[in-house]
């Protein structure tokens, strides 16, 4: 199989493992977008996977982002406009009132996916990005509670976490396996953590998460990834 084959079977197969668990409070809403953003996330897979050798893995989807269009990071406008990957999205059976599934046609913006995805447009067509870099992430689901507000993988409930990051372990090697990747580094502390535990094999690293609710990656966050990757040998494309 291609390395395309290899990542959206691995990607459909933590799919199925994840459809069996169960959360509770606070955890009220579950959103799965692999499964109902299929077209737009096996799209990325098939026109970016395979060339890149250093793996981004990010934590989790975002209501604006992945959760909106199947895409890591995926910025409704950066996924639509830079990588070309807009399909039709299904809405999934419950979704928060204040947190529709509105697919390419949300107008909401993704903070985190707009730096990320606009750093990477800074040093070319995809092209150029992906000969270097794959993004990824560690979980596909994304938590809300009762007021619609983020929950972190970090705030569930201790045995549900286990049994998440046990199927999510599995998911990301076998993701490491199709890609082949020489590094992985993490977007945050937990992805790169996480990734530590899956991959002893790999060097891990890791670089300041883009979110805007970071004070720190509000103060030049593009120049201090750049260091960041610089310091631990990872060198741009261009």
């Amino acid at each position: 199989m291609s390395v395309a084959d290899q990542l959206c079977e691995a990607s459909l197969q933590l799919a199925r493992r994840l459809e069996g668990l169960t959360f509770s409070d606070p955890v009220r809403y579950v959103y799965h977008p692999v499964l109902y953003a299929w077209r737009p996330h096996e799209a990325y897979i098939r026109q970016y996977a395979g060339s890149g050798r250093v793996l981004l893995l990010g934590m989790n989807p975002g209501p604006f982002g992945m959760a909106q269009t199947g895409v890591p990071f995926g910025d409704v406008h950066a996924s639509r406009d830079w990588l070309n990957v807009a399909r039709p999205v299904d809405v999934p059976a419950k979704t928060h009132p204040r947190r529709p599934v509105l697919g390419f046609d949300s107008t909401r913006g993704e903070g985190s996916g707009r730096r990320l995805w606009g750093w990477a447009a800074t040093m070319g067509p995809p092209s150029v990005f992906f000969s270097r870099f794959f993004v990824w992430n560690y979980c596909p689901l994304l938590f809300l509670d009762e007021g619609a507000r983020n929950v972190i993988p970090e705030k569930l409930v201790k045995a549900e976490l286990r049994a998440l990051e046990d199927a999510c372990t599995w998911g990301l090697q076998q993701a490491v396996q199709a890609l082949n990747p020489e590094r992985v580094i993490g977007v945050g502390a937990y992805a790169a953590a996480r990734a530590a535990h899956a991959l002893p094999h790999l060097q891990v690293g890791q670089i300041l998460h883009p979110s805007p609710a970071n004070p720190q990656a509000n103060r030049d966050w593009m120049g201090t990834v750049q260091r960041q990757l610089e310091e631990q040998g990872v060198r741009l494309p261009g």
